[in-house]
């Protein structure tokens, strides 16, 4: 391992490595574990409720549409879906938000936030239809009732984390993440309707020019896949606002604030689509939405730069604590470097010494980002779990390596 082998930088024996010698707790020790009915029943009652609603959303679709039309859905919905999570993956490279909670998200948006969905949207375009006419339900739901429901369904796990595991929130980049899993969640069963639908009334369609699956799948997959994720990104960068705020108006105002802004977008969206024609629906894409988009997907950059340099500006207060190698200041502080470090661990000591490497960097970045050197200090159990936990990290990656160097 690249900074942690006695004969390499960093290592536990050089003058200028990190104290690792010194007996540190178990980061198990250090938590506190919850009752059983919390560790496992919860999670196994969301599986279930996820699965039971994706199960009943495939069952109304199948209904709707048939199984064939289903199963192509299925396939021209794939696509788009991996292209926008591979995006969002990109963006949370420097403090990887926990694999089970973007594969809940996704979950929830797929299976929970679409089934919601469905059903109020089909109950308001049912009282549009009665109440203001036969056709006029489509326009109503399309218009008020979806971008209403569908936001506020994709936003619950991002609230949910904002209330519930805020430590999980490192600022606006993981408000984005979450929302942008929530809303890929939802857009690939979207799809998968909506293309499924298409090849029942139109069948394959050979280009925009006519009706069918693949007009849908360029329209959807090709020129808008981000149109979901987009609204909801407006109100993960609202909850990322807030997340380390004392303030609780300032919790409860500025989200809100965002998903009205989110609403107004999806409804303003919806209405070019449903109202207007084609160079109604262009002028909106391209003078409205397109600018939108690069606006935020700037942010995005901004803030992933802004995380690197929070991680560069605490490391070398790490080092000076003894916390790791001052060898490995210019390891940790570019992604380069980190990819590189990784590489050669794999290369030299194997994969699991190169998994190892990759737990000692992401913990030495959720530290980084708990203690944040030139602002608040963490609290005081939250960090000392942190730093238990990188000295594990720390100290596995080097036996590993040590091992395959010795054998």
């Amino acid at each position: 391992m690249r900074g942690a082998t006695a004969d390499q930088p960093g290592s536990p024996g050089d003058s200028g490595s990190a104290r690792t010698d010194e007996p540190t707790p178990s980061p198990a020790h250090l938590r506190r574990h919850p009752p059983r009915r919390v560790s496992v029943l919860l999670p196994v009652a969301g599986i279930v409720g996820l699965a039971v609603c994706g199960l009943l959303v495939l069952g109304l679709a199948t209904v709707r549409v048939g199984v064939l039309a289903v199963l192509i859905g299925v396939v021209a919905a794939v696509l788009p879906v991996l292209v926008v999570v591979a995006a969002f993956l990109w963006i949370d490279r420097w403090e990887p938000e926990p694999a089970r909670l973007l594969l809940f998200t996704f979950g929830w948006g797929a299976c929970v936030a679409t089934l919601t969905a469905l059903l109020v949207n089909d109950t308001a375009e049912a009282v549009g239809d009665l109440l203001l006419g036969t056709g006029s339900g489509g326009t109503v739901s399309a218009i008020v009732s979806a971008p209403l429901v569908e936001e506020a369904a994709k936003a619950v796990p991002v609230v949910a984390l904002m209330w519930r595991r805020s430590h999980e929130f490192d600022g606006v980049v993981d408000g984005i993440v979450y929302a942008g899993f929530s809303a890929a969640g939802f857009a690939f069963t979207e799809n998968i309707y909506y293309f499924g639908r298409a090849f029942v009334e139109h069948g394959l369609g050979d280009g925009l020019s006519s009706a069918g699956v693949l007009a849908a799948f360029l329209l959807r997959g090709v020129l808008s896949p981000f149109a979901h994720p987009l609204f909801s990104v407006v109100i993960g960068l609202g909850v990322g606002l807030v997340v380390r705020s004392r303030r609780r108006s300032a919790k409860i105002a500025i989200p809100l604030a965002a998903y009205v802004g989110a609403v107004l977008l999806h409804a303003l969206w919806n209405a070019s689509a449903t109202l207007g024609g084609a160079d109604v629906f262009l002028d909106v894409y391209f003078l409205i939405m397109m600018p939108i988009f690069v606006s935020v997907v700037l942010v995005m950059l901004w803030q992933r730069r802004r995380e690197q340099r929070i991680i560069a500006a605490a490391l070398p207060g790490m080092a000076e604590a003894g916390w790791i190698a001052p060898s490995e200041v210019p390891l940790l502080s570019e992604l380069r470097e980190r990819a590189r470090w990784r590489r050669q661990a794999r290369a030299e000591s194997g994969r699991a010494a190169g998994r190892a490497v990759a737990a000692y960097q992401a913990a030495v970045t959720e530290l980084a980002f708990a203690r944040r050197w030139a602002g608040d200090a963490a609290p005081e159990g939250r960090q000392a779990e942190l730093l238990a936990v990188l000295r594990h990290t720390r100290r596995e990656a080097v036996r590993l390596a040590t091992r395959r160097t010795d054998g």
